[in-house]
């Protein structure tokens, strides 16, 4: 009689992994530095070490930013994000293992991976790590053509009060279709990822693109005007789903893959 059980639950299993399996999982790394010694160290690694490493480890895409910043603002730190799309939850675990291996990554990134105390490349390094959206669950290639340096990324963090209402955000873009109206707008969306690790939770997070400014303003003009977000907007089982909104806007360097 155990037998069938048994089975059963090897079936459940499968099916459950690959289900899974079908779903991307993100790493944003974020450098915090202070000084401009330390961004050309961090980028020098970026570009000469790790990401060639990533993309021998069949990474292909690898997305590099940094903060656009306006000549009024008050610059109390540089920023480098990193983002990584993998194919599974242990496609993280991993990634570490593959790259101590790598002879190849050691010798290219010598002078990141053996800086001395005195001279570290950065002052904190911070991870987040996402699940793709179920309506999103790979992430995609902005179809852009202006310039790398003139290109607006928006990063938003949606912030929850509670982890119900965190669901009820998601189920919002899921199900309430907002995915379909940013793609119906051309919003040229990289991911949508619900945090499952990181400092600020709950919350989930997506990367929309456009040419430059002007086009990033003209989107959200249309967005905020559009019929169907409006009606999504006013429904009574959407309210108070976010408690904190937190936009950051970066573009890609010229060594980025995204």
């Amino acid at each position: 009689m155990k037998t069938p059980w048994l089975f059963l639950l090897v079936l459940l299993f499968s099916a459950f992994t690959a289900k899974a399996s079908t779903i991307d999982f993100y790493q944003i790394k974020i450098y915090h530095l202070k000084t401009e010694a330390q961004e050309k160290m961090v980028d020098d690694y970026l570009q000469k070490a790790y990401l060639p490493a990533l993309h021998r480890c069949g990474i292909a895409k690898v997305g590099v930013f940094k903060p656009i910043v306006t000549g009024q603002a008050l610059v109390t730190e540089k920023l480098i994000y990193v983002f990584i799309p993998l194919k599974s939850f242990n496609g993280i675990l991993e990634l570490d293992k593959k790259l101590a291996k790598d002879k190849q990554y050691t010798a290219d990134g010598k002078d990141y991976l053996d800086a001395v105390y005195k001279e570290v490349p950065f002052e904190r390094l911070e991870s987040i790590v996402l699940k793709a959206f179920e309506g999103a669950p790979h992430f995609m290639l902005p179809d852009l053509k202006s310039p790398m340096k003139e290109r607006v990324y928006e990063l938003r963090s949606y912030e929850a009060p509670t982890e119900k209402y965190f669901r009820n955000k998601v189920q919002m873009f899921n199900k309430g279709d907002e995915i379909g109206l940013f793609k119906r707008l051309n919003f040229n969306a990289v991911f949508y990822g619900e945090v499952i690790a990181g400092s600020r939770m709950p919350n989930l997070m997506y990367l929309t693109t456009f040419e430059n400014k002007t086009d990033r303003d003209a989107h959200w003009k249309a967005f905020s005007a559009d019929e169907y977000w409006k009606k999504l907007s006013a429904m009574p089982e959407y309210q108070h789903n976010v408690s904190k909104n937190d936009t950051k806007f970066v573009y890609p360097t010229d060594y980025s893959d995204i």
